[in-house]
C-alpha cells in the first residue's frame, strides 16, 4: 500500500515540484488547493485535491482522519500581503491550525515538513560570516517575521514529528519573480540595486523538493534546516550566468540606492487602495540590500545526507531552455 502525503498549495511553483518528486518517489499525492487555483498544470498528473478550512482546527482534523494521511508537507502560504496581520494569519495561523489538526488525527501523521524560509532568520549585516540554522532570528520583512512566527507556533505543538525547511532563493521551471530579471537581460538590460558587496544564495526548485521529499522518512524531527546550494554568490553571479547561458549581452546599470527607495515608496501608494501589491516596496527593498544572505548547510548534510545536484549554473541552464521552450523568453 502507498503511503499518502498532503501536500498544500500544490498549484504553485514549489508546490508543483513537489508533487511531481513525491510521485516519482512511489507515494499517493492529495494537494491542498484553493477553489479558485489555477491548476491547469496539474490536469496530466495523477494527484486528488483536497479543499481544506484553514480555519477551523476541527474541520482540518476530520479531512486528516478521512483521508489517513501518512504526511504533510505545509507549503501553503503567502508571500505578498498589505499588512503584518494578514501575513501572520496565512503563513502562522493556518500553519498552527493545520499542525494542531494533525497532532490530534486519529491516524498518528509520521511526518509533518513545514516550508519556511531563510526570510524568517533574515540575513546578516556582513560577509564574514554565514547564517546558521540557529543564528538569531532578525527578518527584516513581514514576510519574514510571519514565517518566523509559524515556526514558534509548531515547537509549541506536542506530539508532532516536525521538521522546518527553510530555503533561500529559489529558482527553476515555473517560477516568476526572479524570471522578471531574467525577462530584463533578455531585453538588453542588467539592472542593479547599488554597487556594494554582497553574498547571495539559490537553491534550484528540484533540489529543495527533494530534500523536502526525502526529510519524510529521515529520523530526526524537531529540527530547523537552511537549504541552498551550499555556495555564496557575489551581486553579479546570477545575471552574469544568465548572460552566458542566453548567450545575451545586456548593459549592466546600477541604480542608486535613493532613487529606488523613492520608487518603491511611489509604487506602495499607486497601490495604496488596490487589492495587489507592488513587486517592490519598502520592504522588498530591505531584503535587495541587504548584504549576507549566505547559509551553511552542513547540518542537513550531515543529518540527511544531502548533496545538492546543482549549482547556480547548472540549474539556471535548465530553467533558461524551460523558459524558452515554453515561450515565456
Amino acid at each position: 500500500m502507498k503511503k499518502r502525503v498532503l501536500i498544500t498549495g500544490g498549484s504553485g511553483f514549489v508546490g508543483y515540484h513537489l508533487i511531481v518528486e513525491a510521485l516519482q518517489k512511489g507515494l499517493e499525492v492529495y494537494t491542498a488547493v484553493r477553489s479558485d487555483s489555477k491548476v491547469d498544470h496539474l490536469s496530466d498528473i495523477d494527484i486528488t485535491y483536497v479543499y481544506l478550512n484553514y480555519d477551523s482546527v476541527e474541520d482540518l482534523t476530520s479531512e486528516i482522519d478521512k483521508y489517513g494521511f501518512h504526511y504533510i508537507i505545509h507549503g501553503a502560504g503567502i508571500t505578498k500581503a498589505k499588512t503584518q496581520e494578514v501575513y501572520n494569519r496565512i503563513n502562522a495561523e493556518f500553519t498552527k491550525n493545520l499542525a494542531t489538526a494533525a497532532s490530534c488525527a486519529k491516524v498518528p501523521l509520521q511526518k509533518f515538513i513545514f516550508l519556511s524560509s531563510l526570510a524568517a532568520l533574515g540575513p546578516l549585516n556582513d560577509t564574514a560570516r554565514w547564517i546558521q540554522d540557529d543564528s538569531a532570528a532578525s527578518p527584516v520583512t513581514s514576510y519574514g517575521r510571519s514565517k518566523l512566527l509559524a515556526e514558534h507556533y509548531l515547537a509549541k505543538i506536542p506530539n508532532l514529528a516536525r521538521i522546518v525547511i527553510r530555503p533561500t532563493a529559489v529558482y527553476g521551471p515555473r517560477e516568476k519573480d526572479l524570471f522578471v530579471i531574467f525577462k530584463s537581460i533578455n531585453n538588453g538590460l542588467d539592472p542593479h540595486i547599488g554597487s556594494f558587496p554582497q553574498q547571495l544564495s539559490f537553491i534550484y526548485v528540484k533540489d529543495l523538493v527533494y530534500i523536502l521529499v526525502n526529510a519524510l522518512q529521515a529520523p530526526v524531527s524537531g529540527r530547523s534546516y537552511n537549504v541552498s546550494d551550499g555556495l555564496a554568490y557575489d551581486r553579479y553571479a546570477l545575471s552574469a550566468t544568465t548572460k552566458a547561458v542566453l548567450n545575451k549581452r545586456a548593459i549592466r546599470v546600477n541604480l542608486p540606492i535613493k532613487l529606488v527607495s523613492c520608487l518603491a515608496i511611489i509604487m506602495e501608494k499607486i497601490y495604496l487602495n488596490r487589492k495587489e501589491t507592488p513587486v517592490l516596496n519598502r520592504e522588498k527593498m530591505n531584503e535587495l540590500t541587504a548584504i549576507n544572505w549566505a547559509c551553511d548547510i552542513s547540518r542537513i548534510q550531515k543529518d540527511m545526507g544531502f548533496v545538492p545536484r546543482y549549482n547556480l549554473e547548472q540549474g539556471l541552464k535548465e530553467t533558461l531552455l524551460w523558459y524558452k521552450e515554453n515561450k515565456w523568453l
